[in-house]
């Protein structure tokens, strides 16, 4: 399950998706995430299942590479679906003892699940598409008129780039440490919720050792290199936005308003 942990992963392919403006697949993924949430509609559901299928088909990232992330979240969305299903009042189809199962429930618990899994697809298509490089660039021009304010934008955008390049190395780190302990005797995958928590504590106490050391290399590296913020610094390939990335925005507006539409008015 570990190694299923697929956020924060670049998939290099030649798409649509990978040639689009970072500040584009930024504020998509936002307001994909936003439209998720609004109130309960099959036809919305319909019109997201329809967007999200024709993004993945067109970034070329592998159906089953993107369905490999659900399965490390899986156990959360499940819990979510059960405790929506069990204890959501409403006109009751099942019940033994206290428990009971609403129609109310089964609907809640399908479209919480839906937008669970929907939420994460959604957002690692983005960083499959998308290097941390250019994911960085992306935030701080995005969010470039908060300078006004002098909010730090740059070294916001390189804390968010640097936290989804940790992931997969973190998670890489943490297999080889759960396989290094089992090669030894370690038993995770036996006992009761409780004392497999307490088996993974040798686990997590080299892995923060691991992250910390990480750290203090990359602070060394970007010292050598005389960083000192985004002050000052130029682009190498500064972001402009193309022909392609307007007609992304307008393809995205045209999303929103029906998912808008769908709704609230139907």
């Amino acid at each position: 399950m570990i190694r299923d942990m697929t956020l924060g992963q670049y998939y290099k392919a030649d798409s649509v998706l990978h040639r689009l403006d970072p500040r584009v697949k930024l504020l998509g993924t936002v307001l994909f995430v936003i439209t998720l949430f609004l109130p309960k509609s099959p036809y919305s559901i319909a019109v997201a299942t329809l967007f999200l299928a024709v993004l993945i088909a067109m970034s070329k990232v592998p159906v089953t590479f993107i369905i490999k992330g659900i399965r490390p979240l899986l156990f959360i969305i499940c819990f979510s679906a059960i405790v929506n299903l069990l204890f959501t009042p409403g006109q009751v189809i099942f019940q033994m003892g206290v428990l009971r199962i609403t129609k109310e429930g089964i609907y809640l618990a399908a479209y919480l699940v839906v937008r669970l899994i929907y939420l994460i697809m959604g957002s690692s298509l983005m960083t499959f598409t998308t290097t941390p490089n250019q994911l960085t660039d992306g935030i701080e021009k995005g969010l470039g008129v908060l300078n006004i304010f002098h909010v730090p934008v740059h070294e916001f955008a390189m804390m968010m780039s640097i936290a989804l390049r940790f992931i997969p190395i973190l998670t890489e780190e943490l297999d080889k440490i759960m396989k290094a302990q089992m090669s030894r005797g370690a038993d995770f995958e036996t006992g009761g919720l409780i004392s497999r928590g307490k088996k993974l504590v040798p686990v997590l106490v080299p892995l923060f050792i691991a992250a910390i050391r990480r750290a203090s290399d990359l602070a060394l590296a970007m010292d050598a290199r005389c960083y000192h913020g985004g002050q000052g610094r130029t682009k190498l390939r500064p972001l402009q936005y193309e022909k392609r990335d307007y007609i992304a925005y307008f393809v995205l507006l045209l999303y929103v308003m029906i998912m808008v539409i769908c709704s609230f008015v139907i």
